[in-house]
C-alpha cells in the first residue's frame, strides 16, 4: 500500500516545495539571499548551486558558474565565470570567497573597475572591507582604450576608495613601452590636494649632464602643504629643495622655500662649497591693526644661481634681500616701519653694493581738509641706514625728517584744474661732514627748505563723434598740462649721503590726446597719446648737471611721447620714447605688445627695449633688448606650444631661448621643453620631458622655469 502511494506523497513534496520556492520568489525582501540557478540544492544552511547561477543581496549581485553559499555566515565561494555588481564597482575573476555582509573576501584573476575610474587586473586580490583593497601582481590605469595610453604594473598595491593607490615596484607603461620604474608610488583618488610622489622629470643639460628631478607632496592640512624635491646631475652633483606654504586665519599666508646643492668631487679636482638659498614670504594681521610683513631671498653663491637657475629673469639680476615691515593704517594716518639690507653684486667688477635700513620709520597723513579749500598734509620719518660701496668704502648716517603741506585745489571750472601746494622740510641730521671736507664729526645738523608746487590741467576741450543714429560712440579729449616747481637751495656740502644730491628748480609741460569709446552705459580710453618735456631753470642743481654740450649744462630734458591703444581687454600696444633735444637722436624706446592671453588658443608678447645716454660715448652705458613670448593652441590635435627668446641687439647675439610643447593624449599628458642659457658662462643646452597621469601632478623645475 505504501509502495502504490509513494509517487503521489513525491508529487505533493514537489508540489510543497515549488510553492515554497515561488513564495521565496514573490516575498524576497533586500535583507534575504535569493538564489536562482538551473541547479540548487540545500544541506541544512549550505546552499550548493551551479549552471547560470545568480546571487541577489542587498545592493550586491553576483554571477558565476558554481558556487557554495553559508546561508547563516553569509561565506560564498564561488568559481567560473564569476561577475560581482557593486555600488561604482565592477569585478570580474576566476574564483572568490566572500562573505556578503562584510564584503570582505578573496578574489583570484581578477579584472575590475573601481570608481573613480580605476581599473585593473591582478593575479589576486584581497578585500578588507568596501574601501580597502591588496593587489598581488597587478595591473592599473584610469585610461578607457583597449590598450591603455599608460598604466602601471606592480608587485602589490593598496586601493583606498575616494583616496589614494599606492604601488611597491611599479613600472609605468606608455602603451606596451616601459619607461620608468618607481620602487614606490602613491596615485592619489581625490579631486582634491593628496600627498604623494609627483611624475618625475628627466632631461639631459649639456654641462650638468644628465638629470633627475622627483618630487614629494604632502598634503599636510587643509591650509598648509609641502613639496620635497630631489635634483640630480649626473656631472654636478645632487640637490634637495622644501617648498612649505600656508594659510592661517585671519590673512595669514606665506611660503618658505630651501634649497641645498652639493657639488661632485671630481678625481684630482677640489669640488665647490656646497651652495644654498633660501626665499621667504610671509604676511600676517597683527592685534592693533598691524600688518607684518617678511621679504627674503638669499643665496649663497651668485655664480651656483647663474648656472643653476632655469628663470632667467632671476639669473641674470645677482640680488640679495632681506626685509621686515611693520605697518599701520587708520582714518587720516599711516605708519610703517621697515629693517632691511639690500645687496646687488656687479660681476664685472666682483664686488657688491650692500645697504642696510636699521630702521627706517615713517609716519604720515592723507589730505585733511582745514577749510574750503585748504588741506593739510604731512609725512616724517627717522631713518638710520649704512652703505658700502664697491670699493667697501662705509657710509652711514642717522636722520629725522619733517614735511608739512598746506594744497590748495581748484576745480570750480569744468575745463579747468589747478593744485597748488607749498610745502616745508625739516631734516635733523645727527652727524655731519666737518666743514670743507669730507670728514664725519657727531656735531648734529639742521637743514631746511620749502618747495612750491602748482600745477595745471587745462584748458581741457573735447569733440564727440557720433553714428547715424546720433548716438555717441567716440569722444575726443585734448588736455594741456603746465607744472612749476620750486625748491630752496640748501648747503648740501655738510650733509651725509650716499647719493647726489640735486634739486629741482624746473618747469615742465605737456599735452596729452584721449580717445573713449562708449561701452554699455560707461566709456573706456582705448587710446592716448601724449608728450612732455622739462625745462630747468637752474641747471647748475638738475639731474643733468653731471653733463656738458659745448662746455654748458642742458637746460632742457628730453622729449618724451606715449601711445597706448587698448583696443580690446585682451589687446593692447604700449609705446613710450624720449628724443634728446641737443644731438636729435632717441635716447630711450619702449615697446610693449599683448595679443590675446596665455588662456587662448593664440597669443603673443612681445618687449623692445632700447636706451643710449648721448652725453656718453661708452657703449657699456646702452642697451638695446628684445623679448618675445608666443604661444599656441590646437585643440583639435590636443597640442600646446609655447616659446620665448630674449636677445641682446646692442651686442648682436642671444640671451635665452625656450620651448615647451604639451600634448594632450587623453588620459595622458606628455610635456618636453628646450632651453638654451646663452648668458651663462659656456652656452648651455638642456632638454627635458615629464609625464602627467590623471591625478599625478608633475613635478616642477625647483630652481625656477620658462620664467612666464
Amino acid at each position: 500500500m505504501l509502495k502504490n502511494k509513494l509517487p503521489i506523497l513525491i508529487l505533493i513534496i514537489l508540489a510543497v516545495c515549488g510553492k515554497s520556492l515561488s513564495e521565496e520568489q514573490s516575498t524576497f525582501s533586500p535583507e534575504d539571499v535569493r538564489i536562482i540557478a538551473h541547479y540548487k540544492e540545500q544541506i541544512e544552511e549550505r546552499v550548493i548551486a551551479s549552471g547560470n547561477v545568480e546571487i541577489h543581496y542587498k545592493n550586491l549581485t553576483l554571477f558565476a558558474d558554481r558556487i557554495e553559499l553559508d546561508r547563516e555566515s553569509r561565506d560564498v565561494y564561488a568559481e567560473g565565470n564569476v561577475i560581482i555588481l557593486m555600488p561604482n564597482e565592477v569585478v570580474s575573476c576566476k574564483s572568490i570567497f566572500f562573505n556578503l555582509d562584510t564584503s570582505q573576501g578573496e578574489l583570484k584573476e581578477v579584472v575590475g573597475k573601481i570608481q573613480p575610474t580605476v581599473f585593473y587586473e591582478a593575479e589576486f586580490v584581497e578585500r578588507e572591507d568596501e574601501n580597502t583593497y591588496r593587489f598581488q601582481k597587478a595591473r592599473l590605469t584610469s585610461c578607457t582604450q583597449p590598450v591603455p595610453r599608460w598604466k602601471f604594473s606592480c608587485s602589490k598595491a593598496t586601493f583606498k576608495k575616494d583616496d589614494y593607490m599606492e604601488m611597491w615596484n611599479s613600472v609605468l607603461y606608455i602603451k606596451k613601452i616601459p619607461v620608468f620604474y618607481f620602487p614606490y608610488l602613491r596615485y592619489p583618488l581625490d579631486k582634491e590636494r593628496a600627498t604623494g610622489l609627483l611624475m618625475p622629470r628627466l632631461g639631459y643639460t649639456g654641462r650638468k649632464g644628465f638629470y633627475f628631478t622627483e618630487s614629494f607632496f604632502w598634503a599636510i592640512r587643509r591650509n598648509m602643504d609641502a613639496t620635497l624635491s630631489l635634483d640630480y646631475y649626473s656631472t654636478r652633483g645632487l640637490g634637495g629643495g622644501l617648498e612649505f606654504r600656508y594659510l592661517f586665519s585671519k590673512g595669514t599666508t606665506g611660503q618658505l622655500n630651501l634649497y641645498y646643492f652639493r657639488f661632485k668631487e671630481e678625481p684630482g679636482e677640489e669640488a665647490p662649497e656646497p651652495a644654498h638659498l633660501i626665499r621667504f614670504q610671509h604676511n600676517q594681521f597683527l592685534p592693533l591693526k598691524f600688518t607684518l610683513s617678511a621679504d627674503v631671498d638669499l643665496q649663497s653663491s651668485y655664480d651656483f644661481l647663474r648656472e643653476f637657475d632655469n628663470n632667467f629673469k632671476r639669473a641674470v639680476v645677482s640680488n640679495r634681500r632681506t626685509q621686515v615691515y611693520l605697518s599701520r593704517a587708520w582714518s587720516y594716518y599711516n605708519l610703517n616701519m621697515r629693517a632691511s639690507r639690500f645687496e646687488t653684486y656687479y660681476a664685472s667688477q666682483d664686488a657688491s653694493i650692500v645697504i642696510y635700513h636699521l630702521p627706517q620709520v615713517s609716519f604720515s597723513s592723507f589730505k585733511m581738509k582745514l577749510f574750503s579749500p585748504l588741506y593739510f598734509s604731512f609725512s616724517s620719518s627717522f631713518r638710520r641706514y649704512q652703505h658700502f660701496n664697491l670699493k667697501g668704502k662705509e657710509t652711514s648716517s642717522q636722520s629725522i625728517a619733517l614735511s608739512p603741506v598746506l594744497n590748495f585745489p581748484f576745480t570750480q571750472i569744468p575745463w579747468l584744474v589747478l593744485n597748488t601746494s607749498f610745502a616745508s622740510n625739516f631734516n635733523y641730521y645727527f652727524q655731519s661732514y666737518k666743514p670743507y671736507k669730507k670728514k664725519v664729526i657727531a656735531e648734529p645738523l639742521l637743514v631746511t627748505n620749502y618747495v612750491f608746487n602748482v600745477e595745471i590741467i587745462g584748458p581741457t576741450i573735447f569733440r564727440i563723434y557720433r553714428d547715424d543714429e546720433d548716438e555717441p560712440r567716440l569722444k575726443h579729449i585734448i588736455e594741456p598740462s603746465f607744472t612749476y616747481r620750486y625748491e630752496s637751495p640748501i648747503d648740501a656740502e655738510r650733509v651725509i649721503n650716499y647719493r647726489r644730491y640735486f634739486r629741482l628748480h624746473q618747469f615742465k609741460y605737456g599735452i596729452t590726446n584721449r580717445f573713449l569709446v562708449k561701452e554699455g552705459e560707461m566709456p573706456r580710453e582705448v587710446l592716448s597719446l601724449g608728450l612732455e618735456q622739462v625745462f630747468y631753470v637752474s641747471p647748475e642743481d638738475s639731474p643733468l648737471n653731471i653733463y656738458l654740450v659745448d662746455g654748458e649744462i642742458p637746460e632742457f630734458s628730453d622729449i618724451k611721447g606715449i601711445i597706448r591703444f587698448y583696443p580690446s581687454t585682451r589687446y593692447s600696444i604700449d609705446f613710450s620714447g624720449a628724443l634728446n633735444p641737443y644731438y636729435t637722436t632717441l635716447s630711450s624706446v619702449r615697446l610693449g605688445a599683448n595679443l590675446g592671453t596665455v588662456r587662448d588658443s593664440l597669443f603673443l608678447r612681445v618687449s623692445w627695449f632700447k636706451s643710449i645716454n648721448p652725453y656718453r660715448e661708452e657703449a657699456i652705458w646702452n642697451r638695446h633688448q628684445i623679448s618675445c613670448f608666443v604661444g599656441v593652441k590646437i585643440p583639435k590635435l590636443s597640442v600646446e606650444a609655447q616659446g620665448q627668446i630674449s636677445y641682446n641687439i646692442q651686442e648682436r647675439k642671444m640671451l635665452y631661448s625656450a620651448f615647451n610643447f604639451v600634448y594632450h593624449y587623453q588620459c595622458i599628458d606628455l610635456k618636453a621643453d628646450l632651453r638654451i642659457f646663452y648668458y651663462r658662462e659656456k652656452p648651455e643646452v638642456q632638454f627635458g620631458i615629464s609625464f602627467g597621469l590623471g591625478n599625478i601632478g608633475k613635478t616642477t623645475d625647483f630652481l625656477g622655469g620658462l620664467g612666464f
